[in-house]
């Protein structure tokens, strides 16, 4: 609800021609809660992924005690992923100005109401960050979700004569299971990475067409729709 919120609220504003509704605060804030919030959205999805691939493997699981402990681990969890996403966006604080304040209006041409003024260095250290941060998140949810479908497909093959002397031809349970997992790690890493690419096109370019700043907002408010 914060990504969409944060990212369609102002770019609808924008869209109906309110391009200087926000001053250099507001843009600070609206930009910081959008990037706080998508990486929360993104580890918090991934430590779903890897929790649920832990309690299906029995002897992870019992080696963790995670039956007796998972509540306390998932709160801690979800809490350091809000802190470290606090920390990590800091910097946006810094380059994020309102469209009139700026030196460079680069941003201004990506989303209208807001600027910024990005060195090459600060650009530098705060992609790779981002990109390693996205990367870490999409590598972890693709493993776990690889995994779980390995421990369902081992079995659904060791039930699989319990399955066949039913007269009932209904999908197996762990057949229905692996197309939810693999169509939410599908759309989870193709929109994330879209995204990603889409975001980092527009950045660099010097005036990106309005086609590509529509399709960059539509894909990165995918996942969280």
């Amino acid at each position: 609800n914060l990504v969409l919120c944060s990212k369609g609220i102002p770019q609808t504003l924008a869209v109906f021609g309110l391009e200087s509704f926000l001053d250099e605060a507001g843009c600070k804030l609206v930009f910081y809660v959008h990037r706080v919030a998508r990486g929360v959205s993104l580890s918090t999805t991934c430590l779903l992924s890897g929790f649920q691939a832990i309690k299906l493997c029995p002897s992870i699981s019992r080696w963790m005690d995670l039956h007796i402990r998972s509540p306390k681990c998932i709160v801690f969890s979800c809490f350091l992923c809000w802190v470290l996403n606090f920390m990590v966006n800091i910097p946006i604080a810094r380059y994020v100005t309102g469209p009139m304040n700026s030196k460079n209006m680069s941003m201004e041409n990506v989303y209208r109401y807001c600027s910024s003024y990005l060195s090459g260095i600060l650009f530098s250290i705060t992609a790779v960050i981002y990109l390693f941060t996205d990367g870490m998140c999409l590598a972890l949810m693709f493993c776990s979700s690889i995994s779980m479908v390995f421990v369902l497909h081992r079995h659904k093959q060791r039930v699989k004569h319990i399955h066949s002397s039913r007269l009932s031809p209904r999908t197996s349970h762990e057949t229905r299971a692996t197309h939810t997992i693999l169509i939410l790690v599908s759309m989870f890493v193709s929109f994330h990475s879209l995204a990603a690419i889409l975001s980092y096109l527009i950045t660099r370019l010097q005036n990106p067409s309005q086609w590509l700043r529509s399709i960059s907002v539509l894909v990165a408010s995918g996942f969280p729709t």
